[in-house]
């Protein structure tokens, strides 16, 4: 460094200036404190409103005193031997700025190029550098306007570029020397209103001369002023290891994957053990989202894709943040290679650089989740075709949508997220198709009930084509049309959503135990079959609480509790998880479709002796104006009368009661237990006997053959068959005329008493009526009466899931 006197030197001059002002600027602190305090006498909120931000200002005086205090003792001396990564320093910056960026609705962005990029300069004075730079871009940009920071290699990689340009005042031409002069401000600064001595640029100046880099300033294309830096790369050879960085007394947990499971595993670690050196590799860009938002990103609904990825306080849940708040190490945009068990060490890969390294760990989580299935068809490379499995995706789908290009889409896939996106899709103006292959769609619902949910879509417009497989994509360059065996469908994108599979590729490789369904297989520790590597997620095979059976059920919900569970283990805890019940809950329009446990068919494959319940009632007290229609369905076991399952579709409030029946099925409860429940109750809010109880009474009159019942599947088979029966409704006139079901007899259950010589005695009856209420008096009436042959059928009009008749001819 050369030796310079006085003033002459910015670093020297800092020092002096810092000393000078510490002991005056911590008295007036001081004085500050003791007003605000009101020691001195009591103050109005106008005063004391004054007085506090006044104090905040001293605050930060005294701490940019004291930073400059610890930065120029060891730069005059000439400490430049650190090695400091610049990419992270960047980020923390662009952290500490947002606050400031965002409150005049400016956008900072970051662009890094480079990275991991290593510079010889101590990290206290680069990142009190760059501050300076980007706090002055920020400071001298209009509202609404751009700051740019980037990062990027140099001189065939032997140096690192990195530049602040913004779409501020800009520098003239003529001032781009002296402007780092000491006490110098340009004549466009000088014409602001905004303060400045003119010390900053000198100072920055003076850091990177000390580094033996040079700086400069030049027009941005943003339209002001970009400021840019070389600063010497440090050699390979000479850039600390990852494993020479951690502490080697500290325990190490390196986790693979982020999302929701691998974050969630940083966070608890470093809550339970904070001395831990945790480190996260994530291949892609985005380390944690909420991927479940992506539809609601879509739509429109969120605005921003920054709210995807944000706490509910609002800070994006970047590697900043993870650093900075978590002191988690992420490797963003870095992939995992190779899992040496022996030498407990990650072979990883940085996706910019090309450098690979090797990572130490103690503890090893694999958190590497799933992929999107995309079906080996004939032009399922064209573009516009969307898996939906990521912001990018998401991103280019709601691009497509924006450019008002899509009118015709084709989703192929009738499973959670085709089904959710269909709202999406609607309410921006596209005519929609589901293409399925299977003879119904969400399969996580029993076929009644997902076709209640299908007459619901395609009453809003969405077309549902079951029972069609796709044969291939049509198109040269762009999707035009989807190929059926039912023939061609006019497409100007396609969404896949066929489902997705465990990423397991790297566990396999490194001989971890891969269980029957094709997931990771753990124990309920979430313990793989080496005693080290813990896994979490969706590439993690779960137990299905009822049968005991390993089941793939991919879910944000359990991810995050599977990760917590791993890291209260990883730090010596001893905590399991019990398995899961396949909970499943979405919005289709103003629909809520949910389900738990077993469907009926899965539990009649399990070998239960199966009663089912199909009710039908509002969610709340009728004669409330926001009480709405619900549909239930629950599936119990006739030996041990417990609850198995339950599914609710329509537009009342059905999680709640998903959820009730969740509890109850994980406790083991049984339809008696829960048909005396002591659930809340209140008009707004609930019935008095709520849609759950009604329906575990309902299973408690089945099992005690109090009267006999038959599904409306079961009815329509007999009017297929053209079998010899009444099927009698006993609603009243006013809702028969509303809505019947066709070939139906009508007589209305006030009317039933006197009209029985109406009815024939040999043939057998079915009784339903809107909810099949009356229609179990109804057919108590007729037992009583002396017919024999008597059913009540389940769930009544609400539950029919075929045709309709809506008024009189």
């Amino acid at each position: 460094m050369t030796e310079k006197k006085g003033h002459e030197d910015p670093l020297q001059f800092a020092a002096l200036v810092a000393h000078q002002l510490r002991s005056p600027v911590g008295a007036a602190a001081s004085l500050l404190k003791t007003i605000l305090g009101e020691y001195a006498g009591q103050l109005n909120s106008k005063q004391k409103d004054l007085v506090a931000r006044a104090d905040r200002r001293i605050e930060e005086a005294l701490a940019a005193v004291t930073r400059m205090l610890t930065i120029v003792r060891p730069e005059i001396n000439g400490s430049f031997d650190a090695a400091t990564e610049a990419a992270a320093v960047v980020r923390r910056v662009q952290q500490q700025a947002m606050e400031d960026a965002r409150s005049r609705n400016i956008t900072l962005a970051v662009n890094v190029w480079a990275e991991p990029a290593y510079i010889r300069i101590a990290e206290s004075g680069f990142a009190e550098a760059l501050n300076a730079l980007v706090n002055n871009a920020i400071k001298y940009t209009p509202d609404n306007g751009k700051v740019r920071l980037t990062v990027a290699s140099s001189g065939e990689h032997e140096s690192i570029y990195l530049s602040v340009a913004d779409s501020g005042i800009g520098v003239p031409d003529d001032q781009r020397e002296k402007i780092f002069e000491p006490f110098y401000r340009s004549a466009s600064a000088q014409n602001t209103s905004l303060p400045g001595v003119g010390l900053g640029l000198a100072f920055v100046k003076a850091i990177v001369d000390a580094a033996g880099g040079r700086i400069w300033v030049q027009k941005s294309d943003l339209g002001g002023a970009e400021f840019s830096l070389v600063l010497p790369r440090v050699a390979e050879d000479q850039i600390p290891s990852e494993s020479s960085i951690l502490d080697q007394d500290r325990m190490k947990v390196v986790i693979i994957g982020g999302v929701a499971a691998g974050p969630k595993v940083a966070s608890k670690v470093i809550r339970l053990q904070p001395e831990t050196a945790v480190t996260i590799i994530e291949r892609g860009e985005f380390l944690s989202y909420a991927g479940c938002g992506l539809p609601y990103y879509v739509s429109g609904i969120v605005k921003d894709q920054k709210e995807l990825m944000s706490t509910p306080l609002g800070c994006v849940r970047d590697p900043v943040f993870f650093q900075n708040l978590k002191n988690v190490n992420v490797l963003n945009r870095t992939e995992a290679l190779e899992i040496d068990r022996p030498a407990r060490r990650v072979r990883i890969k940085n996706l910019l650089s090309g450098k690979e390294s090797w990572l130490q760990y103690d503890k090893l989580v694999l958190a590497t989740g799933a992929t999107p299935i995309i079906p080996p068809l004939p032009g399922a490379h064209l573009k516009n075709i969307y898996t939906l499995h990521g912001v990018r995706d998401a991103e280019g789908v709601r691009t497509h949508l924006a450019s008002r290009k899509a009118r015709d889409v084709v989703i192929v896939g009738g499973g959670l997220i085709g089904v959710e996106m269909t709202e999406a899709l609607v309410a921006r103006g596209c005519r929609v198709t589901i293409v399925e292959a299977l003879n119904q769609i969400m399969r996580t619902l029993d076929w009644e009930m997902a076709q209640l949910l299908e007459v619901h879509m395609e009453s809003n417009g969405v077309r549902v084509m079951t029972d069609t497989r796709v044969v291939s994509f049509a198109g040269t360059e762009l999707v035009e049309g989807v190929v059926t065996d039912s023939g061609t469908l006019p497409a100007d994108m396609v969404i896949l959503g066929v489902g997705v599979s465990p990423q397991v590729e790297l566990a396999r490789a490194a001989g971890l135990e891969i269980g029957p369904t094709q997931a990771i297989r753990v124990d309920d520790r979430m313990l793989t079959s080496d005693p080290d590597i813990y896994a979490a997620g969706d590439c993690v095979e779960n137990i299905d609480i009822i049968t005991g059976l390993p089941i793939y059920v991919p879910m944000g919900s359990t991810a995050n509790k599977q990760g917590r569970i791993a890291a209260i283990n990883i730090c010596g805890g001893n905590d399991t998880f019990p398995g899961v019940l396949g909970t499943v809950v979405c919005k289709v329009f103003d629909f809520c479709v949910a389900r738990t446990g077993l469907t009926e068919a899965d539990a009649r494959e399990a070998g239960y002796e199966v009663v089912t319940v199909l009710t039908g009632a509002p969610d709340r007290e009728h004669f409330m104006p926001n009480a709405k229609a619900l549909m239930l369905k629950l599936i119990v076991d006739r030996g041990s009368r417990r609850l198995l399952g339950a599914q609710v579709v329509g537009p009342g409030q059905g999680d709640k009661r998903i959820d009730v029946a969740t509890t109850a099925i994980t406790g083991g409860m049984t339809v008696d237990q829960i048909s005396n429940l002591d659930l809340c109750y209140a008009p707004p809010y609930s019935l008095a006997m709520d849609n759950l109880i009604t329906g575990a009474n309902i299973a408690k009159n089945k099992l005690a053959g109090v009267f006999e019942s038959i599904t409306p599947m079961e009815v329509h088979g007999k009017m297929q068959n053209r079998e010899d029966f009444v099927l009698l409704d006993v609603s009243t006139p006013q809702e028969y005329e509303e809505m019947r079901l066709p070939g139906s007899m009508h007589i209305p259950s006030g009317a039933l008493r006197s009209r029985l010589s109406d009815l024939p005695k040999d043939r057998e009856i079915v009784t339903f009526c809107r909810l099949s209420i009356r229609g179990y008096e109804a057919a108590l009436i007729l037992q009583a009466a002396g017919f024999q042959q008597v059913r009540v059928m389940d769930g009544g009009v609400m539950m029919w899931p075929y045709e309709k008749v809506h008024g009189m001819k």
